[in-house]
């Protein structure tokens, strides 16, 4: 075998031998690729599914968030609504201009004007006054007092206080009716 044959087959194995490396490097890189190309798609999917579900927890919260707010303004705008109605009924019932007014009070002073109740001061609202000088009663009339109307009847030393004003009276209907209020307002 001459130099120049062997040097052709050394040549020639030496280029078969570098196609198979550069072959086994190929499908290695393919292989790197693959795997690289699956993994960063499982990341994405990973990625993907975790974002919808925090975009679907946001959605719920948001939602949540909003009918809260809402039932919020709802319930502010209904208290709203019922203290408009109580003061344009103290507003009513504290004017001249409330219906039956001299009989309601002529009918609080039969109810006041009873034994136990003999010699105490009478101590009107003032808007009432001139109703509760003539009704009629025993009780001697004293000072003015604060109130939508009616009276107070006191002991003369002061230690009793018995209240006939409009003011507690409506306190307690309001109280006792409120839930038929908001009824009639609301349903």
């Amino acid at each position: 075998m001459s130099l120049e044959k062997l040097a052709e087959k050394i040549d020639s194995a030496a280029k078969s031998e570098a196609e198979v490396v550069i072959n086994n490097a190929k499908e290695q890189a393919k292989d790197i690729i693959d795997s690289a190309k699956n993994e960063a798609k499982e990341m994405e999917n990973d990625v993907m599914d975790k974002m919808k579900k925090e975009v679907s927890q946001l959605a719920v919260e948001i939602v949540a968030s909003a009918k809260q707010a809402n039932q919020k303004r709802m319930l502010i705008a209904k208290r709203n609504e019922l203290d408009s109605t109580w003061k344009s009924i103290r507003e009513l019932v504290g004017s001249g201009k409330l219906n039956g007014r001299k009989v309601l009070l002529e009918s609080i002073v039969k109810e006041a004007d009873s034994a136990e109740n003999k010699g105490m001061i009478m101590k009107p609202v003032n808007i009432d006054r001139s109703v509760l000088s003539k009704a009629g009663s025993s009780f001697k009339i004293g000072d003015d007092i604060e109130g939508l109307g009616g009276f107070i009847l006191e002991s003369p030393d002061g230690s009793i206080s018995l209240d006939f004003r409009f003011d507690s009276r409506l306190d307690s209907c309001w109280d006792e009716n409120i839930k038929n209020v908001s009824k009639i307002l609301f349903d």
